[in-house]
C-alpha cells in the first residue's frame, strides 16, 4: 500500500529467538534487503520472517513508535501480544 509507512518485527527463522524492530515505507523490498544481508544488524541471523507490521499513515507516527518497541517497555509489550 502506497503511502504508508510501517513499524515492523522480525523473527529469525534460524535463531527463533533473534527479533528485530525497524520501519519502513516498502516492507517487502525491506525484508529482501534483511534476507539478502544488505542490513549489517540482520545478516547473521538470516533468513527473517516477518512476526508483525503496523501501517501509519505518518512517518513521524511510525518513527515514534518504532523508538517506543525498541525501548524496555515496548519490549515486554511485543513480547506478552504478539
Amino acid at each position: 500500500m502506497n503511502g504508508y509507512h510501517y513499524v515492523y518485527t522480525l523473527q529469525s527463522v534460524s535463531s527463533p529467538d533473534e527479533h528485530y524492530t525497524g520501519q519502513t515505507g516498502n516492507l517487502q523490498k525491506r525484508l529482501a534487503e534483511h534476507n539478502a544481508g544488505k542490513v549489517l544488524h540482520t545478516s547473521k541471523f538470516r533468513p527473517w520472517v516477518v512476526r508483525s507490521a503496523t501501517a501509519f499513515r505518518s512517518r513521524e507516527r511510525a518513527l515514534a513508535f518504532e523508538r517506543y518497541l525498541k525501548s524496555g517497555s515496548g519490549r515486554a509489550f511485543l513480547h506478552r501480544h504478539l
